[in-house]
């Protein structure tokens, strides 16, 4: 059989299972072999950790043994008896020891040179007077102070395997005196490593060895082993580990070729290991059981798959191949194959499933031709619903694709008229004219078809309008518009009044269960379509009034809006653009941007260069901004424009917006604030260089200054403080007026009080030009004393700096009803009446060029005014003859 191409195989369901059966297959394998190699690394770790912590827990064993016999000997070698080699005494003392000790069965005492001078217990084998001096631990001991352990041997006196704790002793003077040593029995630790491997196992298999600093088995769950040369019954790798002093884990052979698992750890600060060993072949059994269970069960999973496969091939997937090549045919007006039919009958045939599809796929054979007819007209309706907001139009086009559909002759909507309180047809087809406009529903008519359809929410229908009983009160209707059976179906509107579609035929019917869905779909979009269109009015209100509210607040705005098209022609401009430029909306709106930039710039003295400057906005990109000045309201005013694009969402420039904002307060504020810091810096800089020149000379080493020449400069540098002081009072002052934050103290106090203050704090210029016209019976006043001094101070100061030098100054004071009013007249320079009306501004002072070198921030006068409002009285410019007057008066005099 020739090879199909690759898209069919894509298409071919048994090369698909069979992939995902091949895919399945190999990735439980995958996992198969991944679980075992996790699971058998896991295991052996568990075996090694194992043994290794009993080989942990042998060797803190054996070292609590060692350290307990050594300490034994150190407590030993403090006895009198055991320094002083007192036979009689050792006795004694040895017998208690060995009686507690079940692992020691020798105690000793060697002299000086090494010979056995006492033992116990003293047998008919005594070594007493033998010569041990040639033992490796009495050579050690004779270069050390601290207890040691001896390697392995059999002990000449005991004749048993033993190790041996020795101490050697010292005199207080540095002479060696000898050592006192205790026999350790090997074979008590070999007793207690096999009660050790018989507990944790209980099995014979596993070894459980020490071995000594010299490579010498010194306990062995085994006895027969001790002694022995560990070097020769061990593996070479095992034997090179050792000497490392690490603990771990090793699988090597023995001499005997037999494989062993191998855990060794060190004993702490003797140079002994613990070994514990058993047969890979025993440890390793559960191990072993596990991996030949899984590939037992891995063999049966594939040979119940490929069974599994053989069996789903021959009963679904070639049957299902045929049904396909089936169903392909169905819908098509293509003639069948010749082996069609036959293939269906024998498969419906069948028990089954396999059955019950095939005779599913004939009936959908003869369904599917019906389906298409009645989806391909409800997508026409779908279609109609969306093609226009007009009800009528589109419930004509429902009604039109409904009779096509049911093969009714006549149809209707009929909708609630919530006013009349009556339903009346809002859209029919084929109807008689006078029976749609003159037809009527009483909501409350129990025998109405439309309204036994809206109580009860399920379709109804009258078969035969002749012969159904229900009916004979409209019979004559019925027989007048030419229809004999009827069916009414309720709309579920929401958001509109009820409504019911109905159709009719002019022979009797009964509609049946599919002719009653498909026209209730067709309900579903009339419905849709009177509730968009109801909707839509509604959002259009809803928009219209957003809209309203929207330009209603635009046009509150302080701030002046505008938009233009792209081709700069105004669509929008708000009431303060309407100020602005002085035009009604009128003269603006479809008007080209160059009416507006002449209504802004016709008042400014430098309109053609502000013409300029806007026109080049206009021709830039992005967010750009200017600012301008233009007289509003009969005041100047700093504005500032911003210009921005609007664009689509393919980003192509559709139009711009303006936004023109009166800044001229914040204007005011950022120069404000530069004045105030210029004059800040200047004023505070000339009395701090004067008080530093005076003080660096006064402070100079290599000149002496008399007193008065002292007193002069201290005088000046008080003088620039006071200066200083006063400044920066002034500021405190317009700071606290600022705010709102100035209040008064009033108190009765006599003008005479505060005019002699205010001329001693007011400067030594002062007081020889001033003439003061007060009079002697003038009452208390009540003021604020501080406040009113600060006025009179100030308005003094002025006199003094803006008169012609050596001139007289005046200060008179009346009485005019119940205001007191105080004049201060200098002779000199006048007031011009563009400077009265901002001369009591913060920071203003007068630019006349013989008055520019008059040091001040500008801030007395506006002190003064503010303090004289806050009492109530007023302050301001009086003409005179020869100079300036400047006249306050405060109200509330005390009689």
């Amino acid at each position: 059989m020739s090879q199909r191409p690759f898209f069919t195989l894509r298409r071919d369901l048994g090369f698909q299972l069979a992939v995902l059966y091949l895919v399945f297959v190999g990735l439980v394998l995958i996992a198969a072999y991944w679980f075992v190699d996790i699971s058998s690394r896991q295991l052996r770790e568990d075996i090694s950790a194992s043994d290794l912590a009993l080989a942990h827990a042998i060797a803190q064993e054996t070292y609590t043994t060692m350290s307990s016999a050594t300490a034994a000997v150190d407590g030993l070698a403090a006895y009198s008896p055991v320094i002083e080699q007192d036979t009689e005494g050792m006795y004694d003392i040895f017998e208690k020891v060995l009686s507690v000790r079940e692992d020691v069965n020798l105690i000793y005492r060697l002299d000086s040179s090494g010979v056995m001078y006492f033992h116990y217990p003293v047998g008919p084998d005594s070594t007493v007077g033998v010569d041990f001096s040639f033992r490796p631990y009495f050579q050690e001991a004779l270069l050390r102070h601290e207890p040691l352990f001896s390697s392995g041997r059999i002990s000449p006196t005991t004749n048993q395997p033993v190790a041996t704790a020795v101490m050697p002793i010292w005199s207080s003077d540095g002479e060696f005196l000898g050592v006192v040593a205790m026999n350790i029995k090997l074979q008590f630790l070999s007793d207690t490593l096999t009660n050790i491997a018989t507990a944790s196992y209980n099995r014979q298999d596993i070894e459980i060895s020490i071995v000594d600093d010299a490579g010498q088995i010194i306990a062995h769950s085994d006895s027969s082993f001790l002694l022995e040369d560990a070097h020769q019954v061990m593996p070479k790798q095992l034997s090179a580990t050792l000497v490392t002093g690490n603990s771990g884990n090793l699988v090597a052979r023995n001499q005997s070729g037999q494989e062993r698992i191998y855990s060794h750890v060190p004993i702490q600060g003797s140079g002994w290991s613990v070994l514990v060993s058993r047969p890979t072949s025993s440890a390793f059994a559960v191990l072993s059981t596990f991996q030949r269970g899984t590939f037992t069960v891995l063999v049966v999973f594939l040979a119940g798959g490929l069974f599994f496969w053989g069996s789903l091939s021959r009963g679904v997937i070639r049957p299902l191949e045929k049904l396909a090549t089936l169903s392909e045919t169905i819908g098509m007006e293509a003639d069948h194959p010749t082996n069609l039919d036959t293939a269906l009958d024998a498969f419906s045939k069948r028990a089954d499933q396999m059955g019950t599809l095939t005779r599913s796929l004939q009936q959908l054979h003869f369904a599917v031709a019906a389906r298409l007819n009645e989806l391909t007209t409800l997508l026409k309706t779908s279609t109609a619903v969306v093609s226009s907001l007009d009800s009528q139009t589109v419930l004509a086009r429902i009604l039109a694709q409904v009779e096509q559909l049911l093969d009714v002759q006549m149809s209707a909507i009929f909708v609630l008229d919530e006013e009349a309180n009556v339903f009346r047809v809002q859209g029919s087809r084929n109807l008689p004219d006078w029976y749609a406009q003159k037809v009527m529903i009483d909501p409350q008519d129990p025998n109405s078809v439309a309204m036994r359809a809206i109580r009860t929410g399920e379709p109804v229908q009258i078969s035969n309008t002749e012969t159904d009983p229900s009916y004979v009160h409209k019979r004559e209707w019925a027989r007048m518009a030419g229809y004999r059976s009827i069916m009414a179906i309720r709309l579920t509107v929401q958001h509109t009044p009820s409504a019911v579609l109905m159709v009719a035929r002019r022979d009797p019917y009964l509609f049946s269960e599919r002719e009653i869905r498909l026209l209730s779909s067709f309900a579903n979009h009339a419905t849709m379509a009177i509730e968009n269109a109801a909707l839509y009015a509604r959002s259009d209100m809803h928009l219209q009034e957003q809209t309203r509210r929207l330009e209603a607040l635009i046009h509150s705005m302080s701030d002046g809006v505008v938009l233009e098209d792209s081709d700069g022609y105004i669509l929008y401009a708000n009431r303060r653009v309407q100020e602005m430029v002085n035009l009604p909306l009128q003269h603006l709106l479809h008007k080209p941007t160059r009416l507006l930039l002449e209504g802004l710039t016709h008042q400014d003295t430098a309109s053609e260069g502000i013409q300029l400057a806007m026109q080049k906005l206009l021709s830039d990109q992005g967010i750009r901004q200017m600012e301008f000045d233009l007289m509003l309201d009969n005041q100047m005013r700093h504005l500032s424009m911003t210009l921005f694009d609007v664009q689509d969402a393919r980003d192509i420039l559709i139009g711009r917006g303006w936004i023109i904002e009166d800044i001229t307060q914040r204007y005011a504020i950022e120069r404000m604030r530069s004045i105030l810091i210029a004059t800040v810096s200047h004023e505070l800089r000339t009395p701090l260089a004067a008080i530093k020149g005076y003080a660096s000379t006064l402070l100079a080493d290599d000149v002496e200054w008399d007193a008065a020449s002292q007193h002069e400069f201290l005088t000046i540098i008080s003088s620039e403080v006071d200066r200083l002081s006063k400044l920066v009072q002034d500021l405190l002052d317009m700071s606290r007026i600022e705010v709102g934050s100035l209040t008064i103290d009033r108190v009765q106090t006599h003008l005479s009080d505060l005019v002699s203050s205010a001329v001693q704090h007011a400067g030594p210029d002062l007081e020889a030009r001033l003439r003061i016209g007060v009079p002697s019976n003038l009452p208390p006043i009540s003021v604020d004393p501080q406040r009113i001094e600060t006025v009179l101070r100030n308005l003094l100061e002025n006199a003094v700096k803006y008169s012609v030098p050596d001139s007289t100054i005046q200060l008179q004071a009346e009485l005019e009803g119940q205001q007191l009013v105080v004049r201060v007249i200098n002779e000199g320079y006048a007031v011009s009446p563009q400077q009265g009306s901002r001369i009591f501004e913060r920071f203003y002072r007068d630019q006349s060029t013989h008055l520019t070198s008059v040091a001040g921030m500008g801030l007395g006068l506006a002190i003064a005014r503010s303090f004289v409002q806050v009492h109530g009285g007023k302050i301001g410019f009086e003409a005179h003859p020869n100079g300036t007057c400047v006249a306050f008066s405060v109200p509330n005099i005390v009689e």
